[in-house]
């Protein structure tokens, strides 16, 4: 299903879905007598967003250390290689669903609701903003606490009440700080309206993708030198992430941009080799921006999988990227990435790691957010264009410099 279809289920199925499991939670806590079970077992609830993963990392990793819990995880299916790189989740504590088509979605749903209950599943975080099918599968979970983001008194976006605790979504803090109130909530003495009455520092947003073995670094080495000559004791790589995904096809640059950006650096840098990433749908793009620019430039585009990106990462000296999941994957596993903003703000999506970003700051941006499910009536993604090509080929020598120094 593409991203609009998703959104009209969300809306119209969600919204009387989300009032009906209202009514039947209360209906089960009014003539339930179990005790509330401790909390033991947490399961996080992300389904559509592959950074997301990433930037959730400190939050697990508190929930781990202070609650001591064993972590579990829901994701879409086609997403759970971003989940891999962590290497924080054995693969029986993941389930995954399908998103091709309706009826795999609510088939995978019912499955999942079985999952829990033979897990064991006691406590929910739904990291999700304001999905609707997210709040459902958490409030249907078999969970004594549940814990997520809510509304107050902020219009729209119905979700229904099915959280134990609410947590408010806070639009100018880094999304990390957000998830991590998510963990504060359950670990509060006492009851608060809203949760996570806490102060957040900077030293908690770490993350630290697992370093590749030297098996998959040469194997990597290996598939870049049948592509071009290439010796990393002589030369460097940048890579090159010149698409997003089409959640938001605002995000991108231009790609005779990208283009240009790439002939300035290979000119001025005789050592230096460009490599396009990108997915299997992006092929042919890619690989025709590698034409236009020379024989030291090659197209990675669908010759990768994401477990194999810390491998790729390892051997590159930086990253020059559009606002999406690689930007996050990249800096997580310590490579220098410059990420180009427009529809978003980096105060709240800066990946976690050695990263820099570039934004024009229009009146209009960021234009996108929890608010309007990331749905823009913007048709002239002019954020982007402000972009000069000096500009980015000016921060990409700058931290080119300061990491060979």
């Amino acid at each position: 299903m593409n991203v609009d279809t998703m959104r009209r289920i969300d809306r119209l199925a969600g919204v009387p879905l989300c009032a009906a499991a209202t009514v039947l939670l209360w209906l089960g806590r009014l003539f339930s007598r179990g005790a509330v079970r401790p909390l033991r077992k947490i399961l996080f609830v992300e389904l559509s967003e592959m950074g997301t993963t990433i930037l959730a990392d400190p939050a697990m990793r508190k929930a781990r250390e202070r609650l001591g819990a064993e972590l579990y995880f829901v994701i879409f299916r086609k997403n759970v290689g971003s989940l891999d790189l962590l290497g924080s989740f054995p693969p029986e504590n993941v389930f995954t669903i399908r998103e091709d088509s309706f009826l795999h979605l609510a088939w995978d749903a019912l499955s999942f609701l079985i999952w829990t209950r033979r897990k064991g599943i006691d406590t929910v975080v739904d990291l999700e903003l304001f999905s609707r099918v997210t709040a459902l599968l958490t409030g249907f979970a078999g969970a004594d606490w549940r814990v997520g983001f809510y509304r107050f008194h902020n219009e729209g976006l119905y979700r229904g009440e099915m959280l134990t605790h609410r947590v408010a979504y806070n639009p100018h803090i880094h999304i990390s700080k957000n998830l991590i109130a998510l963990i504060d909530a359950l670990l509060a003495r006492t009851p608060q309206i809203p949760y996570s009455k806490t102060v957040i520092g900077d030293e908690e947003l770490t993350v630290a993708l697992p370093k590749p073995d030297e098996a998959a670094r040469a194997a990597m080495l290996a598939r870049i030198q049948r592509m071009a000559s290439f010796d990393p004791a002589r030369q460097r790589m940048i890579l090159i992430n010149p698409n997003a995904s089409e959640l938001l096809p605002h995000r991108r640059w231009m790609p005779e941009r990208y283009a240009e950006l790439i002939r300035r650096l290979l000119a001025q840098h005789p050592d230096m080799l460009a490599a396009i990433t990108g997915a299997p749908g992006e092929c042919a793009e890619a690989e025709a921006m590698a034409a236009q620019c020379g024989p030291r430039c090659l197209s990675l585009a669908g010759h990768t999988k994401l477990s194999e990106l810390p491998a790729l990462y390892s051997l590159a000296a930086m990253m020059v990227t559009n606002d999406s999941g690689p930007s996050h994957f990249a800096a997580a596993a310590g490579l220098p990435t410059l990420v180009l903003f427009g529809p978003e703000t980096p105060k709240l999506y800066q990946p976690l790691g050695p990263s820099r970003a570039i934004y024009a700051g229009l009146a209009c941006s960021p234009c996108v957010s929890a608010a309007n499910h990331r749905k823009t009536a913007c048709t002239d993604n002019v954020c982007m264009q402000a972009i000069a090509v000096d500009e980015v080929f000016a921060a990409v020598n700058e931290m080119l410099a300061r990491a060979s120094g």
